[in-house]
């Protein structure tokens, strides 16, 4: 088994610290790390963000710190010149990592959304903003991107206590493209906000099989144990290779779908044991 990982920015020959538990795990299971150069990939290079990759490698599965689709698509290609290939194909990726990729085949089970594709820059006019929402039920809802959110910054660039109200849409929304800046990924997401209780868990995939069921990386102290099957249908119908499901019940007792996102690019939290993920995960 091999697993491609991040270097250390200051020492480019070993793991990045992030990723080193998970690093030791893969060597003690019999299998190897190859490293990525992370910040030439951000640059643009993906040439020399693969340069320690070895030749002939053959499939190989990404554990690291998030790409953009188009990034993660140059890195493919890269290393495809060395005869090495992602287990994980690059419209696989995008699928799972960006929510419209996996929206419709979860909307049963996941707050209502929409959606407005962006480049960096200034908020769509107030009225573009009221039509592009007016699909929700009125109530509070979240502006994110397709990737992230700003819930640290809850009020001020994350949470409209009624998305009817378009002035305050308007001015989360612009603060929201403030802060993401040339970070904004894919355009603006605003989703239907639902009150959750007992915290978040955080479900590991692969080819539609539940390998690992644990706390969500925020909050790690709270261990809910979600009722996998009923979400199983809606992951085996997207069909990407390895993805998370972070769910929580709501006040109602309905468990819920709060995000999808790639396994490759996932947090795997600190009080779970790297092994208790590859000993069950298929690296091949």
């Amino acid at each position: 088994m091999t697993i491609l990982m991040c270097a250390d920015p200051l020492n480019p020959k070993r793991v990045d610290q992030h990723f080193a538990r998970e690093a030791e795990a893969v060597r003690a299971l019999g299998g190897s790390v190859a490293l990525i150069d992370h910040d030439a990939l951000q640059r643009g290079d993906a040439t020399e963000a693969v340069r320690r990759v070895p030749h002939d490698l053959g499939t190989a599965w990404y554990r690291g710190w998030m790409a953009t689709a188009g990034q993660y698509t140059a890195l493919a290609a890269a290393l495809g010149t060395r005869n090495a290939a992602l287990a994980v194909p690059p419209d696989g990726y995008q699928k799972a990592h960006e929510l419209p990729g996996w929206y419709d085949t979860f909307a049963g089970v996941t707050p209502a959304s929409v959606w407005l594709p962006l480049s960096p820059g200034a908020a769509p006019e107030a009225d573009k903003l009221a039509e592009l929402v007016r699909p929700l039920r009125p109530g509070p809802a979240i502006v994110k991107d397709y990737v992230t959110s700003r819930k640290h910054e809850w009020y001020e660039a994350c949470f409209v206590p009624d998305v009817t109200d378009t002035e305050r849409l308007h001015a989360v929304v612009s603060r929201f493209l403030e802060l993401q800046g040339d970070s904004l990924a894919g355009g603006i997401v605003v989703r239907e906000h639902e009150t959750y209780e007992g915290g978040e868990a955080r479900v590991w995939w692969v080819d539609g099989e539940p390998v690992l069921v644990g706390p969500h990386p925020d909050t790690t102290d709270r261990h809910p144990r979600p009722r996998i099957e009923l979400t199983a249908p809606c992951v085996r119908a997207l069909g990407c290779r390895f993805i998370t499901t972070d769910v929580a019940r709501r006040a109602d007792g309905a468990w819920r779908v709060v995000e999808v996102g790639d396994g490759q690019v996932s947090g795997l939290p600190a009080v779970t044991e790297p092994a208790d993920l590859y000993l069950s995960f298929p690296i091949r």
